[in-house]
């Protein structure tokens, strides 16, 4: 059977015989439930249902119910305390009927996937966001999670610098040039062996956005900065549309990373660059993308307070990020960890 909806992992789930606590290889094509999927697997199941007059250990083990039944799972006889919860698919699920999300006795990890269900005043489900560290490390402005990784950027004399010639040698069988992205392919679609141009002609593309600007929605807006570029980006690239999931790496169809710089501190979340971890992506064929074969592209920008001016890009893969960029050191800090969602968070 070919996978291809979220109804299609479902029923995958379903027939495997799994239980949430059988481990699955990341990015198996027929059984790992990309990130999106599952986020519209449980808005579809769960949203509306009443959790009115539940004390919170027991809602707590009637919403791990729903998610089971909204994946295809068997409800287990009792949930272990495993961490994730769900393991197989590696993730956590928490309800939250207020914005400070809590973490308790560990740190959030990059790779681990995280349900955060919306409880409206009534007791009833609202929506559901299905998020990675990385996106609820950017959110923390406490600096209480981690010190997370940073770089330093030295513009140099060149406006336009490709750092990596190559895509990594992992990449190299499944990039193709001049390729014509399909019809059902958009910006937050799954990467796939054929449709990847090689980082010269993304390169090659981006280069043109260089001297041109956007109007500036505030220095308090980077968001709102990022999604104008992002708007740019997947335009220049091809695409008919623009697509963002908040999910890294932003343009997920072509495993580009964008970075909107301001000032010379690079923000690099969780994850190093060079990392071999696994990507939340599906496989190539047989290859499964790391964070190290991801590409970046970095925009370094002017702003006068009114229009943000493009005047630098730089390339490179995870691989050889370090070779250019100088890395900063990083600590990690333990305890309780308490997250402000934004109030647009569910939105």
């Amino acid at each position: 059977m070919k996978v291809t909806s979220e109804i299609d992992y479902k029923r995958a789930i379903a027939e495997s015989g799994k239980s949430i606590f059988d481990p699955i290889e990341v990015g198996d094509p027929n059984l790992w439930i990309p990130t999106f999927q599952i986020e519209t697997l449980l808005n579809s199941s769960l949203c509306g249902r009443s959790l009115a007059g539940l004390a919170l250990r027991t809602r707590s083990k009637v919403l791990k119910e729903l998610v089971c039944e909204a994946l295809g799972y068997p409800v287990p006889k009792s949930f272990k305390r495993v961490q994730p919860r769900f393991f197989g698919q590696q993730l956590d699920v928490y309800a939250q009927k207020a914005t400070n999300l809590q973490i308790w006795n560990e740190d959030l990890s990059p790779t681990r996937r995280y349900a955060i269900v919306e409880v409206l005043s009534n007791d009833v489900v609202g929506r559901v966001r299905v998020v990675n560290g990385q996106q609820l490390a950017i959110l923390d402005r406490t600096g209480t999670i981690t010190t997370k990784y940073q770089a330093y950027l030295d513009l140099g004399t060149e406006r336009r610098e490709l750092v990596s010639r190559e895509d990594t040698v992992l990449m190299q069988s499944h990039i193709r040039p001049g390729v014509f992205f399909p019809v059902d392919a958009g910006p937050s679609s799954e990467p796939r062996s054929g449709e990847l141009l090689p980082i010269r002609e993304i390169f090659s593309r981006l280069s043109a956005l260089v001297g041109s600007a956007f109007p500036d929605p505030g220095i308090d807006q980077e968001r709102n900065r990022g999604a104008a570029l992002h708007d740019l980006v997947c335009k220049t690239l091809g695409y008919s549309k623009f697509g963002d999931t908040g999910q890294f790496p932003d343009v997920r169809h072509q495993l580009l990373e964008i970075k909107l710089q301001t000032s010379p501190t690079i923000d690099l979340g969780l994850v190093e660059p060079v990392s071999r971890a696994l990507l939340d992506v599906q496989k190539l064929g047989g290859d499964h993308p790391r964070h190290c074969d991801a590409r970046y592209a970095i925009f370094y920008a002017a702003t006068d307070g009114k229009m943000v001016v493009l005047t630098h890009l730089f390339m490179t893969t995870g691989e050889m990020f370090f070779s250019r960029f100088r890395k900063f050191g990083g600590k990690v800090v333990n305890g309780k960890l308490q997250i402000s969602l934004s109030r647009d968070f569910f939105s």
